[in-house]
């Protein structure tokens, strides 16, 4: 049987990049189809001779029809396990600037840009509130986006493992909404304070031998990579398909893009499915 991706969000959070993306990397996407038709195509590409194994469904429309996405979602799982729903989502401050930069008109056109924002996202909580994997866009540019999408649903296979990502991130930046597990890694001395490393990234050898060379720095990788062992796969297990830790330090350049990718080491070690995004490193 088919795998299954709804696709949906708030008007201004990355729908049309998203869905560009997944039909570079080989679904079948569909987009703007009216909700409640996609129960009735969903059996179309279940009969006998369709070749179509990922098949993606990109929805978000003003008016009532934002209202029909949870019920659609519903039909579409009857009988399908493999039905996933992607949310994207941005800050209100973010969605109001964009729509004033590109002066787009907003979809749902309920009076003005922030009340159309408003009446959006009270009409999408139930379905934000049963996403499978939420990406916060607020954040990332258009090829950041991709990478995560990429990143996401890149992979071949059908179905398959629960997919884990480490993100680094800096608080200065704002914190990420879309994320799962969060660690504070500020408790580290900060390679920013020295002239001669402060223009690496963390990506550097210089950098990533400053912060893993500490004792306390292995101290809380040990620990940090026990509890992971042990939660990942009781998240598995209760079917939760994605799953987003996140690091944090002041920048989001250094310290924190160590440990990702330290972690995301360890992690493949063990047999985890994982991949490592940073989110600005290169601010």
């Amino acid at each position: 049987m088919s795998e299954y991706l709804v696709v949906t969000g708030m008007s201004g959070a990355g729908r049309s990049t998203a869905a560009a993306t997944l039909e570079d990397l080989g679904w079948f996407v569909i987009d703007n189809m009216p909700s409640a038709l996609i129960a009735k195509v969903a059996e179309l590409v279940d009969g006998a001779g369709s070749e179509m194994e990922r098949v993606a469904f990109v929805v978000g429309r003003a008016g009532g029809d934002l209202e029909d996405v949870l019920p659609a979602v519903d039909a579409l799982q009857v009988g399908r396990d493999r039905v996933q729903i992607l949310f994207l989502d941005a800050p209100d401050d973010v969605l109001i600037q964009r729509f004033e930069g590109t002066r787009r008109r907003h979809p749902q056109a309920a009076g003005g840009v922030v009340d159309s924002i408003a009446e959006e996202r009270a009409l999408l909580a139930a379905i934000r509130d049963r996403a499978d994997l939420l990406m916060d866009t607020g954040e990332l540019n258009v090829n950041q986006l991709r990478s995560r999408i990429v990143e996401a649903f890149g992979s071949d296979e059908v179905g398959g493992a629960m997919r884990t990502s480490i993100v680094s991130f800096g608080f200065k930046h704002g914190v990420p909404l879309d994320v799962d597990l969060m660690f504070d890694c500020r408790f580290l001395p900060n390679p920013y304070w020295d002239e001669e490393l402060r223009h690496h990234s963390g990506l550097d050898e210089e950098i990533r031998s400053y912060v893993l060379e500490r004792a306390e720095t292995q101290q809380f990788l040990n620990k940090l990579d026990d509890l992971l062992v042990m939660l990942l796969p009781a998240y598995a297990k209760e079917g939760k398909s994605y799953l987003t830790v996140a690091m944090g330090c002041t920048g989001g350049r250094h310290r924190s893009v160590v440990l990702a990718e330290e972690l995301t080491r360890r992690l493949e070690a063990h047999g985890v499915t994982a991949a490592a995004f940073h989110r600005d490193v290169d601010r």
